[in-house]
């Protein structure tokens, strides 16, 4: 009964990921987009996501958002994860510490999108950020809480886009 539980688990999983894949294909303002999935869907502090992006126009804003898909039994209502930034000369910045409100503290309703017990949130974490010298970019991310396995944390990814004029 187990098996064909985490089988049907598995199933959803692929399901739900394949549909937002299609549905942001289309979008012209996307640079890179990338998830990273956890085996037995935990995030383990030893575990360093980094994600690599190329950037062509220098003169070009862009927004790099941070997307976690986690499980309703992610036992706490937000997450810290630190970034960094590194490029063809070095690193971009300081590393960040971002906090993401995964579930409304008061209510313990999720935030995001999703079906059954899965969620999916994007963040905007890096707002209208400039890139000084063309080439690769890798973006790293570490999570910053106070245990070494979350339990419920499925997924974590970066999506970089063109910043749209009008939008903050």
């Amino acid at each position: 009964m187990l098996s064909f539980m985490n089988q049907y688990f598995r199933l959803r999983v692929a399901l739900l990921g394949g549909l937002l894949g299609l549905l942001t294909a289309c979008d012209p303002n996307r640079v890179f987009e990338q998830n990273i999935d956890f085996p037995q869907y935990s995030w383990d502090v030893q575990q360093k996501p980094a994600f690599t992006f190329a950037i062509e126009d220098t003169a070009a804003r862009y927004d790099i958002y941070f997307n976690v898909r986690h499980a309703s039994a992610y036992g706490y209502y937000n997450l810290y994860v630190k970034h960094s930034l590194t490029g063809p000369k070095g690193a971009v910045g300081p590393p960040l510490l971002h906090q993401m409100l995964l579930m409304d503290p008061k209510t313990g309703e999720p935030k995001g999108s999703g079906t059954g017990d899965i969620y999916d949130m994007q963040l905007l974490a890096l707002p209208r950020q400039r890139f000084a010298t063309p080439g690769n970019y890798t973006l790293t991310l570490e999570q910053y809480m106070r245990q070494a396995q979350l339990p419920g944390l499925m997924a974590v990814g970066i999506r970089v886009a063109r910043h749209e004029a009008g939008k903050k």
